[in-house]
């Protein structure tokens, strides 16, 4: 695995940035935005912690109060002795590019700012599980039902599982942001030192993308932290997981559904979903076994299905998976109860996507309105 790899799980597929970021938008950049989703993602950045140059706090405001970029600046001089270095760019490609990238203030309080207390799951729910979103889900499988049929045959995933993940992102392609990546990725790279090695990865990430592909890296449009397209790949997970749908040897994911369909579907294939396989149980305690409950934690480290189903007080739940199956044990509140999800591998797989379970039972059941008629939605 990658380095590159390794990053994704913190930014991966954040909100547009724009006037009219909507409620589920905030809660999918806010469980993206906060840290690293694993410690493979912490890593990285301790062991590029004496890669750049260091700036007083004093240097850092002059420089990020500013919207050009000072290609003067050790640290932009740093990166594109780098580029020139690892990468064979000229120093006139890269300078040229950072030349017409702007700092954005708004970018840096947007992202700096604590995040917002936790929604419990059912006021989560009802955000992503709203008649138009499932409504308009229905309507994305079938018009690209031949696409979609052919990603599952390739990579294995579901259909409903890849249009709930683009539902979820970017509400089937309505919005999938408005600020040029370009400034995004050289206001956060240089300018915001809790997450420096990160962003100024993804920018160099930006330009091996945009010479692999043929685009204009000035021009490509996403989200505040970078992501882009459909189904909001940030350049490194575009290099390694934006595959071509439609044969014409461009990975566009802007403007090409199947380009975005197999994409998707590829990155649950790399991430080890399993076709077929549950992907979360809802569970019970037994009478006169209430008990004090595990840790809820998102890894399939802890538990089996066996471990947390046998014994005189085992939980109640179904499944078709082994006893040694892997399994997560997870709480989340309804509004006056607590709902116990055991979470599969297949629910793991989501949260690669994104870290938040609750964002991933989200998907799960999204993807499962899709399949259900008008009479059994539950769909509030």
């Amino acid at each position: 695995m990658t380095a590159r790899m390794l990053t994704l799980l913190f930014f991966t597929f954040c909100i547009t940035a724009c006037t009219s970021i909507d409620e589920s938008q905030s809660l999918v950049a806010e469980s993206n935005a906060q840290a690293p989703a694993s410690q493979n993602a912490k890593q990285v950045e301790q062991n590029s912690e004496s890669v750049w140059p260091a700036e007083s706090e004093t240097e850092l405001a002059a420089h990020a109060s500013v919207e050009s970029i000072d290609l003067d600046r050790p640290l932009v001089k740093a990166f594109v002795e780098k580029m020139i270095r690892e990468h064979e760019f000229t120093a006139d490609e890269i300078q040229s590019v950072l030349a017409q990238g702007k700092n954005q203030t708004w970018i840096l309080e947007l992202i700096a700012r604590p995040a917002e207390k936790s929604k419990e799951w059912y006021e989560y729910r009802n955000i992503f599980l709203n008649q138009k979103r499932i409504d308009n889900g229905k309507k994305f499988m079938q018009a690209h039902q031949a696409t979609l049929a052919a990603a599952e045959k390739k990579f294995g995933v579901a259909p409903e599982i890849i249009t709930a993940i683009i539902g979820v992102e970017t509400q089937y392609g309505a919005n999938y942001g408005k600020t040029k990546v370009l400034d995004a990725l050289v206001t956060l790279g240089f300018n915001y030192p809790p997450r420096r090695k990160l962003f100024i990865n993804q920018l160099e990430e930006l330009f091996l993308l945009s010479r692999e592909q043929g685009f204009d890296p000035t021009t490509l449009i996403g989200s505040y932290a970078g992501a882009m397209g459909n189904g909001q790949f940030i350049p490194s997970s575009y290099r390694d997981f934006a595959v071509d749908g439609d044969g014409d040897n461009i990975v566009d994911l802007w403007q090409s559904w199947p380009d975005t369909i197999f994409s998707v579907a590829n990155y649950f294939n790399v991430h080890k979903w399993k076709d077929g396989e549950d992907v979360l149980a809802l569970a019970q305690t037994r009478p006169g076994c209430e008990k004090k409950f595990p840790e809820s934690k998102v890894s399939l480290k802890n538990h089996t299905v066996g471990s947390l189903r046998n014994g005189k007080c085992g939980y109640e739940f179904n499944t078709t998976l082994a006893d040694d199956a892997p399994a997560m044990f997870l709480t989340m509140q309804q509004k006056n109860s607590t709902d116990i999800v055991i979470g599969f591998n297949n629910f793991y797989s989501i949260t690669r996507y994104n870290r938040s379970p609750k964002y991933a039972r989200a998907v799960f059941e999204l993807s499962q309105e899709f399949l259900q008629t008008p009479e059994q939605s539950v769909a509030q």
